[in-house]
């Protein structure tokens, strides 16, 4: 029976690389495999997923309005799916989350959600928080603070590199906007800056 997986970590952990290599194993195999990010972040160009090692991938895009069981399904109708994977799953709607299940369930397609846990206030992003309540397995992916400790927060900096309180709770950037630190570190940030 297929599940719903949802690999988390903090910035700059490896996700979106993680993602790529398994949409390559399937490949290798030759499986399809259908891949989704997340139309919000434009930053590599419409329908990228890219990492910082430089693998990237073409991939369709969700927005909020995308009826994520429909969508699949149709590409499913033409070529079978092995596997869904979505990166910035932390972008999903609830009701995306709970139509990626029904994949899981009715049609038994694995889908492997990968994304953020929490933002730059430590809260969770809506999608974070449906995947953690109904996923069938929560791994959690590591990344490394400064202090060598795992990083789980993500600390938004300005142009200055001063920690950020306020704001929007989505804010598009990759290392020149986010630290990815340990909570202790994280927390004398915000603190001191």
């Amino acid at each position: 029976m297929a599940k719903l997986y949802f690999y988390y970590a903090s910035m700059n952990a490896g996700k979106s690389s993680t993602l790529l290599q398994t949409a390559f194993n399937y490949g290798e195999r030759g499986m399809n495999v259908m891949l989704w990010t997340a139309a919000i972040d434009d930053r590599l160009g419409f329908g990228a997923i890219s990492s910082r090692i430089g693998l990237s991938s073409d991939a369709h895009r969700f927005h909020a309005a995308t009826d994520m069981f429909e969508a699949v399904m149709r590409q499913h109708a033409d070529t079978p799916l092995a596997c869904l994977l979505i990166d910035e799953a932390q972008f999903l709607s609830r009701e995306q989350v709970f139509q990626c299940a029904r994949l899981a369930d009715e049609r038994d397609i694995p889908v492997l959600c990968y994304g953020l846990r929490t933002d730059f206030q430590a809260a969770l992003f809506p999608g974070a928080a449906a995947l953690l309540g109904i996923a069938d397995a929560l791994i959690e992916l590591k990344a490394v603070c400064e202090c060598g400790r795992k990083a789980t927060m993500n600390l938004r900096v300005d142009a200055r590199g001063q920690a950020v309180r306020e704001g929007a709770q989505t804010e598009i950037g990759g290392e020149e906007r986010y630290v990815a630190l340990c909570r202790r570190h994280f927390m004398e940030r915000l603190r001191s800056d």
